[in-house]
């Protein structure tokens, strides 16, 4: 797919007359009222933790679309946070703002969040790969020896997180989660997060990804527990082509891995500013994302 490098890219929204709730590298949630939320995805991107100058054309779209299919794909799992993606559904008085919020954003409840991620892993990679070689095992689980890279587990583990003081995201073993949240809560995380991935990732699988790991959100509405923020995109998951896999090395992904390596490539220091991207590695990069909502949903993003 050829991904126009003219397209307007999102990087921060201006809706002077809407309260700011929380703005995170990606996402900016304003106060509908007491009860609603609106989440707008930008096209911004991180990468070591800090935002870079340039976005990613289409990212907060396809990051929202890729969300909402799953939400509903899920919804016989799981309740989630959504009320609405359609604008016209929205209050009359975000009218004014339709274009900048259309495809992008969503009217959710308010919920009060659990401050652990519910990490769920099918493959070892990344920050599991790093201490499984050091202990041979993660977040306290013992793992069979012998594993390689991006290798696939006997069956998926949870592995959750909490955020540091700086920022990054820490893992923490399951007892510890239970001292945080209880063991009641902690139980029952657990269980919806393996059933989610477990279901999700064999739907992926037919469709030609594998889901190597992801994190959910949850969090407590008076409707219950629902999932919330986004869910299964390249944001919060490694989404490896299935036809490229290869166990015993790193992966070619969906995600923003291709942004790391341009920025390896040029042994950017990781401290602030944050450079700009080349317009080929951000159109490159596009084409990933919108690819892997292709795959996933059987459709074409609207670009319009």
């Amino acid at each position: 797919m050829h991904i126009r490098t003219d397209h307007p890219v999102l990087l921060q929204t201006d809706f002077t007359d809407l309260e700011l709730y929380a703005s995170g590298k990606v996402r900016d949630v304003y106060r509908v009222d007491n009860e609603r939320l609106l989440f707008v995805a930008t096209d911004r991107i991180s990468a070591f933790d800090y935002v870079l100058a340039s976005g990613i054309p289409h990212k907060g779209r396809v990051l929202t679309q890729i969300s909402l299919f799953w939400f509903n794909f899920l919804k016989s799992v799981t309740q989630n946070h959504l009320i609405t993606a359609n604008v016209s559904e929205y209050p009359p008085h975000l009218e004014k703002y339709r274009d900048d919020l259309w495809g992008r954003s969503m009217l959710v409840m308010k919920a009060d969040m659990i401050t652990i991620e519910c990490v769920v892993r099918g493959y070892i990679s990344g920050s599991a790969w790093k201490e499984y070689k050091q202990s041979g095992a993660v977040c306290g689980i013992q793992l069979p020896a012998g594993l390689k890279e991006s290798d696939k587990l006997p069956e998926p583990i949870f592995t959750p997180a909490t955020k540091a003081a700086s920022g990054h995201d820490e893992n923490i073993s399951f007892e510890e989660m239970t001292k945080r949240a209880g063991p009641e809560l902690s139980r029952k995380l657990r269980s919806l997060s393996l059933e989610i991935y477990t279901k999700a990732a064999e739907y992926a699988a037919g469709r030609g990804i594998i889901i190597a790991d992801t994190k959910f959100e949850f969090g407590n509405t008076p409707k219950g527990l629902v999932l919330g923020d986004e869910v299964l995109t390249p944001d919060s998951s490694r989404f490896w082509p299935a036809e490229k896999y290869q166990p015993g090395r790193a992966q070619d992904s969906y995600d923003k891995q291709y942004v790391r390596d341009y920025l390896e490539e040029i042994r950017w220091n990781k401290q602030p500013p944050a450079p700009a991207l080349p317009t080929e590695v951000a159109a490159r990069t596009s084409e990933k994302y919108t690819e892997a909502y292709r795959l996933l949903t059987g459709r074409n993003l609207d670009l319009s």
